[in-house]
């Protein structure tokens, strides 16, 4: 088995435990990247059922099914001890099916978005923006009303294909028409929350291809509101539960950890644009067979 260990020769303990991350697709390997930085002293497996996306256009039971399937994949076959659901839509519709299919314990992305929220707000008031799924679940709306706050959501269905395309530079020609979309997005959401009776001051980038675009959003977002990785917020809370886990070396660096990939299909473009997602080469990446 292929395994990328950037700088060959200074490998991670052999007993170190083995971090799970699963995604419908590969923007979930803005979630990885995040933990590279904060355990660079664990080993990490990174599925994306590639095969099978998109998730959102998915029933609830056939979702739960695919995403229980990748999570024995990542506990059974890569000895995973702790699982990443680095896909909203899972961490929405799949999460209790997700617990229930392994024995290791299980993060979501949807709870650490909220609750990096809830730090972050003085009024309460929280916008949302994600995939026309996530919105549909209302799963932040819910984790966010948990904790007190109230969340007005809008899907963005645009921003993903402007991110797989590359269109991410706010310096070029492609990344002014990233910027105006998101202006409008923005201008239309704001106008919602005005409508409303909200005073928003923070905003939640609730996909994980979203961080590529932390740069324009900060841009666009008015003064006094706050914007939340919540790719970043899931690595937070992940380090915080994963550090006791016997092995796990207190010291590193994110490029000596041990990854390996695997992808359900469509090898050759997880290959070329997982970098963009990872921040670094994501070498090899393996093909697994899930089944239908």
């Amino acid at each position: 088995m292929k395994e990328t260990v950037l700088q060959p020769g200074r490998r991670i303990p052999a007993n170190a435990p083995t971090i799970g991350v699963f995604d419908s697709g590969f923007g979930g390997l803005t979630v990885l990247r995040a933990l590279l930085h904060r355990l660079p002293g664990a080993k990490f497996a990174f599925l994306g059922d590639t095969a099978r996306l998109p998730y959102g256009s998915k029933s609830r039971r056939t979702i739960a099914r695919y995403a229980a399937e990748s999570a024995r994949f990542l506990v059974n076959e890569q000895n995973a001890q702790f699982l990443v659901i680095a896909c909203n839509t899972a961490s929405a519709l799949a999460l209790d099916a997700i617990q229930d299919a392994v024995s290791v314990p299980v993060l979501g992305v949807i709870e650490p978005g909220a609750e990096a929220a809830r730090a972050a707000s003085q009024t309460g008031d929280v916008l949302v923006i994600a995939t026309d799924a996530t919105v549909q679940s209302h799963a932040y709306a819910g984790a966010c009303r948990g904790l007190g706050l109230r969340a007005l959501e809008k899907a963005c269905p645009l921003l993903v294909p402007l991110v797989e395309e590359g269109w991410v530079d706010p310096s070029s020609t492609m990344g002014a028409v990233t910027s105006q979309v998101i202006r409008i997005y923005l201008g239309e959401l704001i106008e919602q929350a005005s409508a409303a009776g909200l005073t928003p001051d923070v905003l939640v980038l609730g996909c994980t291809h979203y961080p590529l675009l932390h740069t324009f959003f900060q841009a666009e977002v008015p003064a006094g509101i706050r914007v939340i990785d919540s790719a970043q917020a899931t690595a937070e809370t992940a380090s915080r539960l994963i550090e006791p886990l016997p092995g796990l070396a207190r010291e590193g660096r994110a490029e000596n950890t041990l990854i390996r990939c695997f992808a359900t299909d469509s090898v050759d473009k997880f290959e070329r644009l997982g970098s963009r997602f990872l921040g670094q080469p994501v070498g090899r990446v393996q093909l697994v067979d899930l089944g239908g």
